[in-house]
């Protein structure tokens, strides 16, 4: 029984190492986007006659399809990361290849899709529930002991309608925050520049448009206060999971 125990020890570690490998080129991309988030590919430190910048032209595109193809696969790999039935595994590739900052015992469930993961930060003993889609684009900041029921949305990004190209005139103000003990209902959606305060709760199917004050209840589209919660919260979370899910 002592060498079998060993022998998977030796296993699951070898297991974890062979995970890390082969993520590892997008844990390098990861890295490179969050030390420099807008980088560019070409220096234009050469001669600047027309050959030059045909050919800086050229290149610069290659390189633009290029990033296309990666930020796609990234999105569609950590997608599938969310698939994988075990909170260990998945875990794991959050930290150590997506670079999202995770706390101890917190909880990403099934089904969650994150975007710019190295911008999204989940607080000691929070629970993230199933199928959570967490637009970190602006960052995501969320507290401890922190309730996502399942379907939740938060939105850090979004288009400017006024403007004549429709971009996305977005900066750091787009970021949400939820503090401590709040919990949010299911199929909730939160949208840019939101603060939820300490220990609020956002009843199920709400549309936070503007940050909500602590200890409160709201609902609705928009949301709006529909009652106080107790200040005396007591309860942490224990990291305890279901498995497989």
């Amino acid at each position: 029984m002592f060498y079998l125990i060993i022998i998977l020890c030796i296993l699951i570690f070898f297991k974890k190492i062979f995970l890390l490998l082969s993520f590892y080129p997008i844990r390098f991309w990861m890295k490179r986007e969050k030390n420099k988030e807008i980088r560019n590919f070409l220096k234009n430190d050469l001669l600047n006659n027309e050959s030059v910048l045909e050919y800086n032209s050229f290149i610069n595109e290659i390189k633009k399809l290029i990033n296309r193809y990666i930020v796609g696969f990234i999105r569609y790999s950590i997608f599938q990361v969310g698939m994988i039935p075990s909170h260990n595994i998945r875990n794991i590739l959050y930290r150590k290849v997506y670079l999202v900052d995770i706390e101890k015992k917190a909880i990403i469930y099934f089904g969650s899709e994150i975007r710019t993961p190295y911008k999204l930060k989940i607080g000691e003993g929070s629970i993230i529930g199933d199928r959570s889609i967490l637009d970190a684009r602006n960052g995501i900041y969320i507290g401890k002991n922190v309730n996502l029921s399942s379907n939740v949305s938060i939105w850090t990004e979004q288009h400017d309608y006024k403007d004549p190209y429709f971009k996305c005139n977005s900066n750091g103000e787009f970021a949400v925050k939820i503090e401590d003990r709040v919990w949010i209902g299911p199929n909730v959606i939160i949208l840019h520049s939101v603060t939820i305060g300490e220990g609020a709760v956002v009843a199920a199917g709400a549309v936070v448009t503007k940050s909500v004050l602590p200890y409160t209840l709201v609902g609705g589209i928009p949301a709006k206060k529909l009652g106080d919660r107790t200040k005396d919260l007591r309860y942490e979370f224990n990291g305890k999971y279901n498995p497989f899910y």
